[in-house]
């Protein structure tokens, strides 16, 4: 676990407060989704392609975020998935997924989220310091969160990442992007890894595939296309556990390849992706 520098955090904050604050916005907008939820749900628009849905409840849930956060943290920058970014002045950004799955919330499936990080610095995956995030699971209420240097823990107790004795008898979570061309060429990355790995997992939420690693029910994750609100609070939960996050080839975890677990699992996968040049032909935005 890694302590935050002073200069990343204003005067009279500390990260324990601000992941309070994590929990507390994503389990209300999580409470807000969960009631809200008609038996029917309705595509209120899309957005990369026909298959990438925004909800009516997308909008009213980051509504809700913005709203608390401006209420309690006035001066705090915003990203979000759904609205206009917010402009701050104290050096801390919010950065929100109102539902991380939104196909899975469409559907009526299982893996769907609220994720709410705070980062110092540019709201930037390769910039930023994640100093606090939670992701909480609408469905079956899991909650996940994490500080910087606090380590991670789900519904209040402390997680750690497993490990597994092998690449081979690893359990691997994955993602795949909205575009039918790119979506191909993810197929051919795949069929180059399942051999290699015990079996594969596509649960269809990058915030709830990082908690699950988080807490051992996955062994490694990797995804290519991940947005800054798909990954901010599952990456602190992740590190916290004691994961390595990185991309390939040397470069950070971000939108070219994101790449987690225990560190000697992640190198031999990392590998194995670059070989296929992994994050040359992978996916775009999910929901």
């Amino acid at each position: 676990m890694i302590s935050p520098a002073p200069h990343e955090l204003p005067d009279g904050v500390t990260v324990t407060e601000l992941r309070d604050l994590a929990v507390r916005l994503a389990t209300a907008a999580g409470t807000l989704v969960r009631e809200g939820r008609p038996e029917r749900v309705e595509v209120a628009a899309t957005k990369s392609s026909e298959v990438d849905p925004v909800t009516v409840m997308d909008r009213a849930s980051e509504d809700l975020l913005r709203e608390m956060i401006a209420a309690e943290r006035p001066d705090d920058a915003i990203l979000g998935e759904e609205g206009d970014d917010v402009p701050g002045t104290s050096g801390l950004t919010w950065v929100l997924d109102p539902i991380d799955g939104t196909v899975n919330y469409l559907y009526g499936v299982a893996s769907w989220a609220v994720s709410v990080a705070v980062v110092a610095g540019p709201p930037e995956p390769a910039s930023w310091t994640v100093l606090a995030g939670c992701v909480h699971s609408v469905a079956d209420g899991r909650t996940w969160s994490a500080g910087l240097g606090e380590g991670a823990t789900r519904d209040g107790a402390p997680v750690h990442v497993g490990a597994p004795a092998s690449l081979s008898t690893s359990l691997v979570g994955t993602g795949f992007g909205y575009d039918a061309g790119r979506r191909r060429e993810q197929a051919a990355v795949l069929a180059r890894v399942l051999p290699e790995i015990r079996d594969i997992r596509r649960l269809g939420s990058a915030a709830i595939d990082l908690c699950l690693l988080a807490d051992g029910s996955l062994d490694l994750y990797y995804e290519r296309g991940l947005n800054p609100w798909d990954m901010a609070a599952g990456v602190v939960v992740a590190t916290e556990a004691g994961s390595v996050v990185t991309g390939l080839r040397g470069r950070p975890a971000g939108n070219a390849m994101t790449v987690a677990g225990p560190a000697g699992l992640v190198e031999e996968l990392a590998r194995i992706l670059e070989e296929v040049d992994a994050d040359g032909a992978g996916g775009v935005d999910r929901g």
